[in-house]
């Protein structure tokens, strides 16, 4: 939304990223040409912070209806200006101090005995104030802590409590889908997520697998959950079907195929059967009516679902085999015998032609007797004296 026209954000408020996924809106009362990726100088309390521009126009004011904003006197902060190249450097010798600030505030936590984790720490752009993030599971007294480490440092103390979730999205890292974390990317708001939201996807309540590097359940459980429900709202219910042949159990549900997955036997998971939503609704009337189907299903219907598994994916982007550069296995080579000596081609100076029977019987003698000196053969007689 670049090229569309500001026409709902007159007051031109601009949102300002700071480190990791700290936010916050800002108005642009010297009318600034701001665009996004630029550093600017905006006000703090106390002193001058360095941020960079992550939206502007229109967008800023859904954004603002979705987070908390920071108002001073009841006011939006402003922008002072761009930042310049000395605001820039003393932005940076800043950050280079946060690592080693972290590590001796965390020394100092535990010299006082407080049970609470300091997980980030950030400067502003002036230097002249910290913001130390913690984490904790019960209240914490840290009055103590905030004379000992504005005496250590000689810097302006602010505290903010965080949880696992924010933890892991200032830190970041990569999830097991192999992308970037949601919290640390795109993410501005966390919502609780319940195991509930597994189950309503037929996804195995497993710990290991259902919970994010925060220990805590992932929040992309939540993304689909929307989709399975209104999906499922014309389900019927998980019973079990009677017809002449047997009673089938349940086993499990594939929403967005919708079918529903019986076995004769629950005992034993193979030999499952693929019956569609249509035609279990068909056979749950028919089973309050007190009938019951001669099959369960018909496999020359267009709706039977076969048990074996089905490739529903295709090389769309044209990856090769991943032993495509590997040797070829030849199993005749270990037959083949090696051409230790190779024979020349006749009409060649020093060529001769020997049969195969006569370089077998030569070999089992060991030294040939019907060489003369130069490495010719005897033509004469074998027995015959040389």
């Amino acid at each position: 939304m670049g090229d569309i026209e500001n026409t709902s954000n007159p007051d031109e408020l601009v949102e300002i990223r700071f480190k990791n996924t700290r936010k916050d809106y800002f108005r642009n009362v010297n009318q600034l040409k701001l665009e996004v990726g630029d550093l600017v100088a905006v006000e703090a309390n106390p002193g001058h912070d360095i941020g960079m521009v992550s939206i502007t126009g229109d967008l800023v004011r859904l954004q603002m209806k979705r987070h908390k904003v920071t108002m001073i006197n009841g006011e939006l902060r402003k922008i002072y200006r761009k930042a310049k190249q000395v605001d820039i450097e003393k932005w940076e010798e800043s950050m280079k101090r946060e690592h080693e600030t972290m590590i001796k505030s965390r020394q100092i936590a535990t010299d006082l005995k407080l049970n609470m984790k300091i997980g980030d720490v950030e400067y502003q752009g002036d230097g002249t104030k910290a913001i130390f993030y913690y984490i904790a599971d019960d209240r914490v007294d840290f009055r103590q802590l905030i004379k000992v480490l504005a005496d250590s440092f000689r810097i302006r103390i602010e505290m903010k409590q965080i949880g696992a979730r924010q933890e892991a999205g200032r830190i970041g890292g990569i999830g097991s889908c192999g992308r970037e974390l949601c919290c640390c990317s795109w993410m501005s708001s966390f919502s609780s997520v319940s195991t509930g939201a597994a189950r309503y996807q037929e996804i195995s309540l497993n710990p290991q697998k259902l919970a994010g590097q925060c220990s805590k359940l992932k929040c992309c459980l939540n993304y689909e959950v929307d989709a399975y429900l209104d999906e499922q709202k014309s389900f019927p219910s998980k019973a079990r079907l009677e017809t002449t042949e047997g009673i089938y159990q349940y086993v499990k549900s594939d929403v967005f195929r919708r079918t529903y997955w019986y076995n004769s036997d629950s005992r034993v998971p193979t030999g499952q059967i693929g019956v569609p939503v249509e035609r279990v609704h068909q056979i749950l009337k028919m089973n309050r009516k007190g009938l019951k189907p001669e099959k369960l299903i018909d496999i020359s219907e267009s709706g039977a679902v076969s048990d074996k598994p089905v490739n529903d994916y295709g090389n769309v982007v044209g990856q090769d085999s991943l032993t495509r550069f590997d040797k070829p296995h030849d199993e005749n080579r270990k037959n083949r015998r090696p051409n230790k000596r190779r024979t020349r081609p006749s009409g060649q100076p020093g060529s001769f032609n020997k049969p195969a029977h006569h370089n077998q019987r030569n070999n089992q003698q060991g030294n040939n007797p019907h060489r003369d000196d130069h490495g010719g053969h005897n033509q004469g007689n074998p027995n015959q004296e040389k």
